[in-house]
Formats: structure tokens, sequence, C-alpha cells
């Protein structure tokens, strides 16, 4: 009998001779263009621009307790050198969302409203995910999340909570919560990915009496024109400057993709734009909103910055490093010193992480830059690098120790393949998004998951509404765990446990990977071991499992108006209520098709 891993051997190693026989006759919709010398036939390929012509953006800020986002088509140019490309954004602007600031405990009640037209991607829409519908293309629908928040259930984002273009929605945010770096994005069933590629994301910074975001913070932060927010991302542009979701020909125009890697980076909207800087300490708030890679970030003359935060909050005191690993959904908040920096004197945000294995094969290289900081002669923040964060006189106690759990819960991330086109699906414990076999944490315990990936790459693993802290990652002796355990068809649940397949001791996190997160990246060939609290409704002030509407407004078609417009999911079922929360990958493509999972937090 034909062993699974033997076959998915196969199946790879076929799928990189395909490519070639394939090349010609998969250029659906695209004009064949011959690519520059030494960049790969297998690929689109972005025109040519000059780095550094753009200053680049800052991004608006809005506060209230009330407020509205609107989604809107639109276009956007993203290079001085490149024509205004379609897009999609928040009120008014052509791209991503203004940065919210709020203070943390108190509430935030949020109108979201979606006035979107024709999508700027529409023709890369793949209808067989998740019963995405043909009317997407000229009536997306759209659902807000903020990626971060001790949410209620109905007010999540839950990506079969649709709203359609025409519709709004009231959302409650409790926030009651500590200070963080949050990001509001779409989580559109089957579309998350255009979504957010075309322009549906933003930044919210939570405050408080210590981060107040002033000029005379109590932690001595630099504030104001010194904190900038940085919204990094990756993207392709056809030949005549439209952004693009597809990275190669092999896959059909209109075909899902397993993860299109960007040949070019930008901040806050702009292709590789430059930022004026003061002699002095910079917090930079970086998140990385792409929606495929992972990044090694450092500064073209290799010189130090320090981590002082992370997803939920400061750490206990500055981390001095020269890069850090940044993978899809993640945030940092780094402190950057230009004062040893001569004026006049420039430096670039780089990154050098290689591709995964089923890029690489098609020829693709490091995305290699994001923006370039020009020194000028003038003094910038005054104040120096703080010692400490957390714990004494005036600042936020201590980071609490780890908690001890009382449930061990074993979970899978894995790629099976079948005999077809693409040959893969993304799979968390080889379900998809339909099964009803789903995790049901009980509320007020305190659980271990062990997240035991059996791919060569990696994946940022997020969980909605809990925080959680990384407790390691430990190599995994893949094959023997495979071979001792066959993974059976997609569709039944498969999560056995790696005791006795572990190739070596658990290593600890990085530094700046403590605190509270809630997303972690989960290398290849490691079981990632988080501790989650699970919080009670006493807790929380609402019930996580309380049930709330699958469709919450209209969908409008022109002169037409369709009420209760469902799209069947994979097993075809409806139900008039959702409930809980959902899980996944925040590889956006992976999202899509079909590495997330429904959970429930029960009494």
């Amino acid at each position: 009998m034909e062993h699974p891993i033997e076959r998915r051997r196969f199946l790879r190693a076929a799928g990189a001779g395909l490519l070639a026989a394939t090349l010609a006759e998969s250029q659906v919709g695209a004009a064949p263009v011959a690519p520059p010398e030494g960049r790969s036939p297998l690929l689109f390929h972005s025109p040519a621009v000059e780095p550094f012509v753009d200053e680049m953006p800052r991004l608006p800020v809005v506060r209230g307790d009330r407020l509205e986002l609107v989604a809107e088509t639109a276009t956007h140019r993203f290079h001085r050198d490149l024509p205004p490309s379609p897009s999609l954004g928040y009120n008014g602007m052509s791209y991503l969302g203004p940065t919210v600031e709020h203070r943390a405990g108190t509430p935030l009640r949020l109108r979201f409203a979606n006035r979107m037209t024709t999508h700027p991607l529409a023709a890369d829409m793949d209808t067989s995910l998740h019963g995405v519908a043909e009317s997407f293309r000229t009536a997306p629908p759209s659902s807000l999340h903020l990626h971060g928040g001790v949410t209620p259930p109905d007010s999540d984002g839950h990506p079969e909570q649709l709203v359609y273009p025409g519709g709004d929605i009231d959302h409650d945010f409790p926030l009651a919560q500590d200070t963080g770096h949050l990001w509001y994005h779409d989580h559109a069933m089957g579309i998350t990915r255009v979504n957010v590629y075309a322009g549906l994301a933003g930044m919210l910074l939570l405050r408080d009496d210590f981060d107040t975001g002033e000029p005379d913070n109590p932690l001595g932060l630099p504030a104001g024109e010194f904190e900038v927010p940085l919204v990094l991302q990756e993207k392709l542009f056809t030949a005549d400057g439209r952004q693009s979701v597809r990275s190669t020909p092999v896959v059909p125009e209109g075909g899902w993709e397993g993860g299109a890697v960007g040949d070019i980076g930008l901040v806050n909207g702009k292709v590789w734009p430059y930022l004026p800087v003061a002699r002095g300490l910079y917090r930079f708030r970086v998140l990385n909103a792409a929606s495929f890679s992972v990044w090694n970030l450092f500064f073209g003359n290799r010189m130090r910055f320090w981590v002082i935060g992370n997803d939920h909050g400061l750490l206990d005191a500055p981390v001095a490093t020269h890069e850090l690993r940044l993978s899809p959904g993640e945030r940092v908040d780094l402190l950057v010193d230009f004062a040893e920096l001569t004026p006049g004197e420039t430096v670039e945000l780089r990154n050098d992480e290689a591709p995964v294995f089923q890029a690489a094969i098609l020829g693709e290289v490091a995305m290699p830059r994001f923006c370039q900081f020009r020194v000028e002669d003038r003094p910038g923040f005054a104040g120096g690098l703080p010692a400490r964060l957390r714990g004494g006189a005036g600042l936020p106690p201590l980071l609490p120790p780890i908690e001890t759990p009382t449930v061990i819960r074993d979970v899978t991330v894995s790629q099976p393949y079948e005999l077809r086109v693409p040959p893969a699906i993304m799979s968390l414990n080889n379900l998809t998004f339909s099964s009803p076999d789903i995790e049901m944490p009980r509320q007020g315990t305190v659980e271990q998951w062990n997240i035991i990936n059996i791919t060569p790459d990696p994946h940022p693993i997020h969980l909605h509404l809990v925080t959680f802290r990384i407790l390691g990652r430990t190599p995994l002796r893949t094959v023997d765990y495979q071979l001792a355990h066959p993974q059976p068809p997609i569709g039944q649940k498969w999560a056995p446990s790696a005791e006795g397949f572990l190739a070596g001791p658990m290593m600890a996190p990085q530094p700046w990977e403590a605190g509270n997160k809630d997303i972690v990246r989960v290398d290849g060939g490691t079981v990632t071991s988080i501790i989650v609290r699970f919080p009670t409704a006493a807790e929380l002030g609402f019930d996580p499992d309380a049930p709330f509407p699958r469709r919450v407004a209209t969908e409008r078609v022109g002169e037409d108006t369709h009420t209760g417009h469902r799209a069947p999911d994979h097993a075809g079922h409806q139900h008039d209520d959702l409930r809980g929360y959902v899980w996944h990958c925040h590889l956006l493509d992976h999202e899509d098709h079909d590495m997330m999972l429904k959970y429930r937090i029960v009494r």
C-alpha cells in the first residue's frame, strides 16, 4: 500500500516538474512578458521603479468613544512612477485606514459600513472557496475584525457574519484589557486575502496612564512626531502598474494560490518610501500586514535597536538586538536611535528572510528592502533609552510568571496533498472550516496548546479573543511522527501527540516574545507550545459562547436589494446563528483555504 508521506514527496517533486510544462497554457488573463535577465519566467515581476523617491505617509489619527469606519473602493498611487491603481480603503483614504488611538478600559462603539463597489481584484477571487459567490466580484462583502481585541462574539468580525455593500453593523468593543498594539482588518470568509491585500487594514493603539502617547508620558518614551506607526507589506504590480495578487502564471487567474511572495516593499501604502528623521530616538510601532511572508528585519548598516513591546504591551525592559523575525499579523514596538548618524546619512530597513520552498522552486528570492531613513541636521527626541519599562515607582507592574496548565491540548498544522490542481489544501487538525469537530476549552481553564507543525514552513497561528504566553519551540522528527500516525483523508480529525517524536530540547522564545501575545510563529518541523487562559463570562463582562446572527446586513447590487443572501459552506449546511470564535493561520492565502477552524469557550 502506498504510504501518504511517499505520495506527498512524489506530488511535490511532480509539481516542481509540472511548472515548466504548464507555463504557456496557464497564463490566463495575463499577457506573456519576457522577464528581465536573471528573473524567473515562472513568476510575474513588478515593473522596475526607483526606490526612495516618495516620502513615507504619516497615517491620520482618529480618537473618540463613537467612531465609524467605512470601507470604500478607491484608486491609489503607490509610487511616483506608477499610475493610480484600483484599491480599497477606509474613511476616504485611498488605501489602508486611519490609526485609532483609544484609552484602555473605555468602551468603543464603532459602526462599520460597507460602501464598496467592484472589487479591485475581482478576477482573482476563487469561487470554489467557502461558497464565495460570483456576485462578490462586483458586490464584495466585508467583515471587520479587531485583531487582539477582547471582544464579544457578535462584534468580533466572525468570517461568516458578513456585511454586504450598502449595509452596516455596530461593533461594541469593551477594550477592558491592557494597553497594546492592536490592528483592524477585513475577515470575510474566503476573500480575506484579496480584501486585506487591496487595502482594508489599519492600526489601533491602546493607551493608559503610563503609555499616554503624550510627550510627558511617565515612561519617558518618544511621542508625537517621534512615534511613527509602520504598516509593512509586500506587493506585486502588473506591467501597467495595477496591484496584483498573482505571483505565478502556473496558477490560472481566479485560482487559489498557496502563497504569493511580493517583490516590492510597502510602508504605509507607499513603495520603498523615505522618512526624514531627526538625530535622536524614535519609537516605531511596526506591523507585518503581509499576506504571506515572514521577514527578518534589520538595518542596512547593522546598527543596534531595541524591542520594548509586542502584540499586547510593554516588556519589562528594552531588549537590544540587531535583527528580528516578524511573521504576518505580529506587531513589535521598537526604539531606534539615529543620534550617532551624521546629517545627510541614510540607512535602510531591510529583509533577508529566504522564501519558503514552494516559492523558491519557482525562482523567488527575498524581497530586500522596505524604506530609507534620511538623517536631517536637527535635534530629535531629548530623552534617553529607558532602563526599565515595568516594575518600580511610576511604572506598570512586572509581567507575571507563566501560569501552570491543567489541560494539555494537541493540535496539528499540515498541508495534505491530493491528486488535483492545486495539489495542496492548508489544514488545522486535518479538517476543513465546516467541520463540527472543534476545540471547546472550558471557561476559567489554563491550557497548554502544543501546535504540531509537520510542514517545512512557518505558520503564524492566531487565536481570537484570548492572549497567551509562548512556552517554547521543540524540534520534531516529522517523518517518524507521520509514519507512526498515518494521516487520514482530509475531513477526519488528526492531532496525535508528539510525545516520543521530539528531536531535542525545547528552545526558549526570544526575549522580545515575552508577555501576552495573540499570534505565534510556528516554525516548520516543530512543536510550538503556548499557555492560554480562557476567561470566564464574569471576568469578561459578556458571554463568549452566546449565539449571534449569521447575516446582519443586506446586499445591494444596482437597484436590487437582496436580503438573507447566504453562501453555502463546504458541507452545504446553513444555520441561522453563529457561535464562538475562530483560530487560524495568519498567512491569508492559507486562512482562506482552509487553515481556519471554529472554536468555543464553554461553561
